[in-house]
């Protein structure tokens, strides 16, 4: 059945998205060409400006298009290339949030490795400090998943790389599953355990790093990424048994 302006128009929008990167990553849109106009969309592909106008948005968000003033939308040069992204959104199922710890257990182990052949005083100032503020904020858990990041962060500064820097730094927000995702409807003394217990997985990590201790570094970072692996693993699972019993 063709699709009419009337239909639900966040499917139109993801489904133009669709054809429209593809189109540019086939080449057949080529990068430095001319995008079609919103109104030549509209009426090729039969939906509403409002639907062009959030695929196009979404184009530009991910670096694929770009506007030249007086000139109208190009395809971006750099749009043969695509960019690795982990969006917040990807990140709201507990299938996701495991793929993204599996992800970190291949990274971290070897940032924390590396960070305790490398560290310097500074450096450990910079990770006691973040591991400070989690102590100082548990009681707030997005606070905490800041300062938590904050962590990570001095860890790949340690390691004298600038590519694990701005791995960590891009990856923000994404980089600590929320505590309310693992601990929702739970008490506040539930809240305060799995505070300690992260905080202990991270406490092992800096004495391995001061130390510059680096197989026990590597050890500790494996440690904590695997327990929080099989915490939110064992919750989904549980929610699996739960939806399926309802």
């Amino acid at each position: 059945m063709e699709k009419t302006v009337t239909d639900r128009p966040s499917s139109l929008t993801d489904d133009l998205f669709v054809k429209l990167e593809a189109r540019i990553r086939s080449g057949e849109m080529p990068p430095g060409s001319r995008f079609p106009t919103q109104k030549d969309i509209c009426i090729a592909e039969n939906v509403s400006r409002t639907v062009v106008r959030e695929a196009v948005a979404r184009l530009s968000a991910q670096g694929l298009t770009n506007s030249r003033q007086g000139s109208g939308v190009f395809v971006a040069d750099t749009a043969a290339y695509r960019a690795f992204q982990v969006t917040r959104d990807e990140l709201s199922e507990l299938t996701d949030v495991i793929k993204l710890l599996e992800m970190r257990l291949a990274v971290e182990t070897e940032m924390a490795s590396l960070a305790a052949a490398r560290r310097t005083t500074a450096d450990i100032g910079a990770i006691r400090e973040a591991l400070q503020e989690m102590a100082d904020v548990s009681d707030d858990p997005a606070a905490a998943a800041r300062a938590d990041i904050a962590f990570h962060l001095a860890i790949a500064r340690a390691t004298q790389n600038d590519y694990f820097v701005r791995l960590i730094d891009f990856l923000g927000l994404r980089l600590v599953p929320p505590r309310n995702l693992y601990l929702e409807g739970q008490s506040d003394e539930a809240h305060r355990a799995y505070a300690a217990l992260v905080r202990a997985e991270h406490e092992a990590i800096l004495d391995a790093i001061v130390r510059m201790d680096s197989e026990r570094a590597r050890a500790a970072a494996r440690q904590h990424m695997q327990e929080s692996l099989s915490r939110h693993s064992q919750l989904s699972e549980t929610k699996r048994l739960r939806d399926r019993a309802a």
